[in-house]
């Protein structure tokens, strides 16, 4: 069973930038399409970007679009998320998740279909 850790959450003023990344217990993590969910209080927890097995293939919530990358670094078995322009709506814990070999939903930003999940890091961002 995969079990993933995320770290690089903290606090940082709005227009700063952070790097979470995601560490996988087991390289079978490099078949699977993983990605990074958020949630605040009070919130559903959302998608926020995902990346293919391969790598190949991006997705992002219009909403960090442009600001967040997403990437994977399979020989060391990381996912990590890249955040810059930092808004204090970003505010949440975020997780890093893995699925299939298949992205699920259709390529949806959805949690459904997403097995494996991190305990989170908490990500604030003041205004």
């Amino acid at each position: 069973q995969v079990q993933l850790v995320e770290s690089g959450g903290g606090s940082v003023q709005a227009g700063g930038s952070l790097r979470l990344s995601c560490a996988a217990s087991e390289n079978t993590y490099s078949n699977k399409c993983v990605g990074w969910f958020r949630q605040a209080p009070g919130k559903e927890r959302e998608g926020v970007a995902l990346i293919s097995a391969s790598g190949t293939f991006t997705y992002y919530a219009d909403s960090v679009k442009g600001r967040f990358t997403i990437s994977r670094d399979n020989a060391k078995a990381t996912l990590n998320l890249k955040m810059n322009s930092l808004k204090p709506e970003d505010t949440a814990m975020y997780y890093c998740a893995a699925a299939g070999r298949c992205c699920p939903n259709g390529g949806r930003l959805l949690p459904d279909g997403f097995g494996y999940w991190g305990q989170g890091t908490q990500v604030t961002v003041s205004s």
